[in-house]
């Protein structure tokens, strides 16, 4: 079968620092984008301790790990099924450290050749439970998984995300055993997608950058920079082929025209810088309208103006196979159970709705706790899912219903975290986490309610748009 990016786990991601957000926050953000049916649940995971240390064993290829004594509580969003690996993906654990695992990345040939993928190293269906609940830093996640992957090998090239309410890094594995990870500078944002992103790696600043630690040599005695005045880990260790043009590069373009438009660039241009300063302080509606985007307001928008070759020629940031989205927002100035919002959104991005979760919660609505590969009613992941299928079938009748839903609603959520932030901040303990949870539930529930009430008005203005209609003639 012809190798197709499709066929594997394929997402956007978006890292901000603390003085690129207007309020503060550090922020990551992804799309996890893998098949237009796979249901999504959402997890907390209590604290634990155990008498002796656990092993993890990857149902998926075989990876093992002895795990230390005490895990952290932490949120996370896995599969409805672990038959291929538990994928827990994102979450914030309750020393305020945030994690998002993985954008998947290509490696080239070239490196490959001298330091290939283990088969049985560590994956993306493993990172998250593996590394988050055992790390009080971000910079400690860094190390964590830099150390895994030199020691035990990595199975496929990955970027991984981290953030506390100090740092945001990004980690990516250009091989076997090979890893870099750079700070996101404070003021500053970085858009990837499926491509090795890092640049230039300077090696006398590790309040910066961190890395395998026999990267230079690996490079050297191998012969594998094509710059030796430089170590630009992107062009040593990545791709630069068509597919990337097609595929990966414009939608970090559109990314970055968002975040900067008095910046001209070209879709399909493999010199994207990884760092961007924005053009204004960035809110959480340009992360949002970012992950939900499809190249409006170009011609390459499947929903707009150009040609069917223009609309159909590069691949979206929002799309079908998109399980859920999150943004993983630590907020400055607060205490930890309280600063950390893990915001879901289920389904596809641009029909869904981004509902906010306390860090401090320790349990979440039964929603988000069921849904197997076939539709039910009960599942939060599949009412969202069937308002995107509902709004597909008629996209310009039914659009505007679904952008008053997503209006209505954020502006209800918003009111309602607002009013939760006070009222918590005036309790302490247990009386805190209990108010915690049950205003996240609360949330959840609400945006839950306002689908179902959004379905219910789809499926009753859809009766009118039915293929065997018959409109008679007023002069008959």
């Amino acid at each position: 079968m012809p190798f197709n990016k499709d066929d594997f786990s394929a997402c956007t991601s978006i890292l901000a620092g603390k003085k690129a957000t207007i309020d503060g926050s550090t922020i990551i953000a992804r799309n996890e984008d893998s098949k237009s049916a796979w249901p999504k649940h959402m997890q907390i995971h209590a604290h634990k301790e155990y008498s002796e240390p656990q092993k993890f064993v990857s149902p998926d290829n075989g990876f093992k790990l002895s795990l230390p004594t005490v895990r952290a509580k932490y949120s996370a969003t896995p599969e409805w099924t672990d038959k291929f690996g538990v994928f827990e993906e994102d979450g914030i654990n309750e020393y305020g450290v945030a994690m998002s695992a993985t954008e998947s990345a290509y490696a080239n040939e070239r490196v490959l050749g001298y330091d290939p993928l283990v088969k049985d190293g560590i994956s993306e269906e493993a990172m998250l439970t593996v590394i988050l609940p055992y790390v009080h830093t971000a910079r400690e996640g860094v190390n964590r998984l830099g150390e895994i992957v030199e020691k035990y090998g990595t199975s496929e090239s990955n970027g991984v995300l981290f953030s506390d309410q100090n740092e945001v890094w990004y980690l990516e594995t250009g091989s076997g055993h090979q890893w870099v990870a750079q700070r996101i500078p404070d003021d500053s944002y970085a858009i990837v997608a499926n491509q090795l992103a890092i640049q230039e790696i300077d090696f006398s600043q590790p309040n910066n950058f961190m890395y395998a630690k026999n990267i230079r040599t690996f490079v050297s005695e191998n012969h594998l920079n094509p710059q030796p005045n430089s170590f630009n880990f992107r062009n040593i260790f990545g791709t630069h082929d068509l597919s990337d043009e097609i595929y990966s590069t414009p939608r970090v373009w559109y990314g970055q025209k968002v975040f900067n438009p008095e910046i001209k660039q070209e879709p399909m241009s493999q010199d994207l810088p990884f760092i961007r300063k924005a053009d204004r302080l960035l809110g959480l509606d340009d992360f949002k309208y970012v992950l939900g985007s499809h190249f409006q307001d170009t011609p390459y928008d499947p929903l707009g103006f150009g040609t069917e070759e223009q609309k159909h020629k590069f691949r979206p940031i929002s799309l079908a196979k998109t399980q859920e989205s999150h943004i993983l927002q630590l907020r400055p100035e607060l205490p930890t159970e309280i600063a950390g919002i893990h915001w879901l959104a289920m389904g596809v991005t641009a029909e869904s709705i981004f509902i906010p979760t306390y860090a401090g919660t320790t349990d979440v609505h039964p929603a988000y706790k069921v849904g197997q590969q076939k539709y039910s009613n009960d599942s939060a992941y599949w009412v969202y899912k069937l308002v995107g299928v509902l709004v597909d079938g008629h996209y310009t009748e039914l659009q505007g219903f679904l952008k008053d839903a997503q209006k209505n609603t954020n502006i209800a959520l918003s009111n309602l975290l607002h009013h939760s932030d006070q009222e918590a901040l005036k309790l302490t303990g247990t009386k805190c986490t209990e108010y915690l949870t049950q205003q996240s539930i609360k949330m959840q529930q609400l945006g839950l309610e306002n689908m179902q009430q959004l379905i219910s008005e789809l499926v009753t203005a859809s009766t009118d748009l039915s293929v065997l209609n018959f409109k008679t003639d007023a002069n008959l």
